[in-house]
Order: structure tokens, then C-alpha cells, then sequence
């Protein structure tokens, strides 16, 4: 496959799903290959931008994917051994430039090994369809292994018909987003109780794929556990948070198994 090759380089804050990770350490900013959600550094060219993203268009087994609820392996959110802590004086907030990410403690247990969190960052709208529907967004919490392997707990996020619907810890993330509108800004949340959205996933079947980072280096392995029922945000909180955010969603993958869609077009253009 033709791949696109970079003019420049930039110093940027690489906003990969594994940041915050061992495998990409949370730390001073350093030249990495820039990427986007638009244009020649979007999702349709990531594999250009190094040789270390060649799974971007090649691997078999990516995410974000378009669920179909009648098929998909679903587990009891139950299951999970969710633990998220509170902190009652809130958490630091980055703006990477492609999400927003907070820094938190919890864990996971997933296929009986248990996970630790590294951080959880947003996608508008969201990245995972259900039954080709698309929610105006997408919360991912990343977790991490002693083996170092990944595991992804996501919630889909839609905008609540009033006030009372929201989730509070929502409104408490995004609490001060005014002071990290620019990427690199470092902020801080309002107040974090974790308790309500604990039991709406507890409360919630849960879909679950193995699937790959949705941002280069597109890396697989990792597993996504996706909570089926929406949680719910407000209409200021949510246009607050797409204003900062924009759009920076991965166009769905093709299903687990298949042709890459990015090998299969190049194969077409090819004939």
C-alpha cells in the first residue's frame, strides 16, 4: 500500500489511547509524528506517518467497530470489579490536542486478570456505533496489565432530554474547560464521584471485542468492553466539550477478522 510521507515533524503531546501507559510513559513532550482526524494526517493516512502505524492499515482486528447487538459477545457489567475512587478535590485534565484526558486511579478485572486504570479520554461524537446507531459521544477509560497488556472500559455518551438525566460527574469533568482550550493547557476537574457510574455499568450488559488502539500506532490486542446503555449529558456541558474538542472520532473498522478497509480500497484502486 502507498503511504503517504510526512513534509515535517512537530513537537507535539501525542494523544494515543495508550498515553499514560508503559507503553507510552506520560512525560515532557517530544518530536512525534503529528496526526489528526482531517486531511492527509487523518485516520486515512495515519499509516504514512511512521512505520511504526502500519497496523492502521493493515491489521485485521480494529476498533472502532459498528456492533451488531444481536451477535456480540456481551458479558454482566457485573463481571467486571469495577473500582473507581473519588476525588472529592478533583483530578488534572490535559488537553492533548486530540482529546481531553484525566489522570485517575482504579482497577478492572477482565478474563480474571486484573487491570489498573492509566486515564480516560473523550471521542465527539462517539467512536463505536450500536446497530449503526452513533452517540454524540464517547468516554474510554484506559487500563493497563502487569503484563502490560490493554483493556478499554467505554461508555457512549448521549446529550439528555433535560437537566435531571445527566450524569453529574460529567458536568464535574468538564467543569472548568474554559481554562484548557489550548492544546497543552493542564487544568483541573470539579469534584469526581465515581459511585453513580459504577452502578449504571454494573446495572448494564457489556459488549465485548478484541480490537486495537483507535489512534496510531493502531496497535492490537486490546480489548473492549463497551456498556450498553448510554449515560447521559447535558446540552451546555456536551456543546462546551465538542467547542474544545471538535471532531476526533476513528471511522469504524471493518469486522474483527476481515480485511483491513484501508487494504481494501487500495486492492480496488489496484485492478
Amino acid at each position: 500500500m502507498k503511504s503517504f510521507a510526512l513534509a515535517s515533524m512537530v513537537s507535539l503531546a501525542s494523544a494515543m489511547c495508550n498515553h499514560g501507559t508503559l507503553l507510552n510513559p506520560r512525560g515532557e513532550r517530544s518530536v512525534v509524528p503529528s496526526f489528526s482526524y482531517t486531511g492527509v494526517t487523518g485516520p486515512l493516512g495515519w499509516h504514512g506517518l511512521s512505520s511504526d502505524n502500519s497496523a492502521c492499515a493493515e491489521g485485521q482486528h480494529q476498533a472502532p467497530i459498528d456492533i451488531a447487538s444481536s451477535s456480540a459477545t456481551t458479558v454482566s457489567g457485573q463481571t467486571l470489579g469495577l473500582q473507581l475512587p473519588s476525588y472529592p478535590s478533583g483530578a488534572e485534565i490535559e488537553n492533548l490536542g486530540t482529546t481531553l484526558e484525566v489522570f485517575v486511579n482504579g482497577s478492572i478485572t477482565v478474563n480474571n486478570v486484573v487491570y489498573s486504570l492509566r486515564q480516560f479520554h473523550f471521542h465527539t461524537p462517539s467512536e463505536h456505533r450500536v446497530d449503526s446507531e452513533h452517540y454524540a459521544a464517547e468516554v474510554h477509560f484506559v487500563f493497563e496489565s502487569a503484563a502490560h497488556t490493554l483493556t478499554v472500559l467505554g461508555f457512549l455518551i448521549e446529550v439528555g432530554r433535560n437537566p435531571s438525566e445527566s450524569f453529574s460527574l460529567l458536568n464535574s469533568v468538564f467543569q472548568n474547560i474554559n481554562t484548557i482550550t489550548q492544546t497543552g493547557a493542564i487544568g483541573h476537574t470539579g469534584s469526581l464521584n465515581f459511585t453513580q457510574l459504577i452502578n449504571h455499568a454494573r446495572g448494564s450488559q457489556v459488549f465485548r471485542y478484541g480490537g486495537s488502539l483507535t489512534t496510531p500506532p493502531c496497535d492490537e490486542g486490546v480489548i473492549f468492553n463497551i456498556v450498553r446503555n448510554p449515560i447521559y449529558i447535558d446540552v451546555s456541558t456536551y456543546r462546551a466539550a465538542k467547542h474544545v474538542m471538535k471532531f476526533n472520532s476513528r471511522y469504524t473498522q471493518n469486522h474483527p477478522g476481515q480485511q483491513n478497509l484501508l487494504q481494501y480500497a487500495s486492492d480496488l484502486l489496484t485492478v
